[in-house]
């Protein structure tokens, strides 16, 4: 086992902050895409959990808020506030690892591609990485973030143990031996149960992928589709409305990658590490406004046919932008969108230099019809009453927040909405 310094423990030195009215947070805080706006009272960034869990004390103590953020990759009002804002950028680093046990801690403000970059210093990877890797490792598990694959899980999964700051400003430690429920509970639980410094991550093996992606028609690719999914380590396809095309994207161990060619041009080819290969897009060049809903992986095909249709009939001459169909393996948290049944993907994107809402609005309700549910951190317009009948474990849940915060310290107006609590 190797241990570095834990940045995420114990310091009590002084934290950076930005006043509101004095030291120049003079404009709104945005989110990466520059749809979400707001202006919270206080920013900080404290220096280690010591530091935290003073913040935290001192917050329920005068009845305040506080709203930990990532990366501000979230373009729902998740993130939003107009208290204090906690910034965990420098709650990072690789803490411990267990190359036997295949397992590590990370501190909870992490960016995914440098998690990356530091496990396979140790021989070790995350099993699974999305689109983006720019997203911290405690705002990623906690919405639910996943990228695809029908054997994988999402992002959250790998949590087994770990460390967070609760509405009392104490320090809790945590393992799924011990209290598999409250992990179960805690891996989707978007910051509403408490601030989580450190994970400790269940991983594998450092190992290669092989990425490919081909060139196809829609009519040449659906037929396939199960076949597809079945036969390759991580697979999703892209389909573009305006040229009814599709790009399909598989990724394997080298030597099993399949030969596509008698149906499909290859145009990428290239092996490197999950998290080197995997995420495709980061930095601002690649701004857009998404809508994500996870249906049941059994009408994942309708679900789509439906919204390429609408799209066809009403939004092809204005949107751009390609729509991502991909897999998630059921799995336990309680508030996870793949909770119980294995799990299909259907997203939205739109420039966001471009109106969104509109047609964001329109496609949603085919969502909803196919039994959908919302990523916690994209647009959709859903509230708790809308929410409960989708989660089996809701009220269980909505039951321990209520114990873990009964203040509500971790809350904000639209948490407060969308998980059904009263002021």
């Amino acid at each position: 086992m190797g241990e570095a310094p834990a940045a995420s423990r114990g310091s009590t030195s002084a934290s950076t902050v930005w006043q509101a009215t004095d030291h120049g947070l003079d404009e709104d805080w945005r989110n990466w895409s520059g749809s979400l706006r707001f202006r919270p009272s206080q920013v900080e960034a404290p220096a280690g959990e010591g530091d935290l869990a003073a913040l935290v004390r001192r917050c329920a103590s005068e009845g305040r808020t506080i709203r930990p953020i990532g990366a501000a990759h979230s373009s729902t009002p998740i993130i939003a506030t107009d208290d204090l804002l906690v910034s965990l950028e420098k709650l990072s680093g690789l803490c411990t690892h267990d190359k036997a046990r295949a397992r590590a801690t990370l501190g909870a403000g992490t960016e995914l591609k440098k998690a990356g970059d530091m496990l396979l210093e140790v021989g070790l990877s995350m099993p699974n990485f999305g689109d983006v890797a720019t997203q911290r490792v405690g705002g990623a598990m906690g919405t639910g973030t996943h990228g695809s694959g029908r054997t994988l899980n999402n992002l959250s999964m790998p949590l087994v143990g770990g460390r967070l700051v609760t509405a009392t400003g104490d320090v809790r430690s945590f393992t799924c031996e011990q209290d598999p429920d409250f992990v179960r509970a805690l891996r989707v639980s978007f910051g509403t149960l408490g601030i989580l410094t450190d994970a400790q991550l269940q991983l594998e093996p450092a190992a290669e992928l092989h990425r490919q992606e081909w060139c196809t028609t829609l009519d040449e690719c659906l037929p396939r589709l199960d076949h597809l999914a079945d036969e390759n380590r991580n697979f999703d396809f892209y389909w573009y409305p305006r040229s009814d095309e599709v790009k399909l994207r598989c990724l394997n161990r080298p030597g099993k990658s399949a030969d596509y060619s008698h149906f499909a041009r290859l145009t990428e080819d290239r092996t490197g590490y999950p998290h080197q290969v995997i995420p495709k897009h980061g930095g601002l060049a690649y701004m857009f406004e998404e809508m994500e809903y996870a249906v049941p992986a059994e009408m994942g095909v309708e679900c789509f046919r439906k919204v390429r249709q609408r799209i066809i009939e009403k939004w092809r001459r204005t949107v751009g932008w390609r729509v991502l169909y991909r897999f998630t393996k059921a799995d336990d948290s309680w508030l996870s969108t793949a909770h119980g049944r294995e799990t299909v993907t259907i997203s939205l994107h739109q420039n966001a230099t471009l109106p969104w809402e509109d047609y964001f609005a329109d496609i949603e309700p085919i969502f909803r019809d196919c039994d959908g549910r919302p990523h916690w951190a994209k647009k959709h317009s859903l509230t708790a009453a809308e929410l409960r009948p989708l989660y089996p474990k809701w009220d269980a849940f909505i039951d321990l927040r209520r114990r873990m915060d009964p203040d509500g310290v971790f809350l904000t107006p639209w948490l407060r909405r969308l998980l059904g609590v009263s002021a």
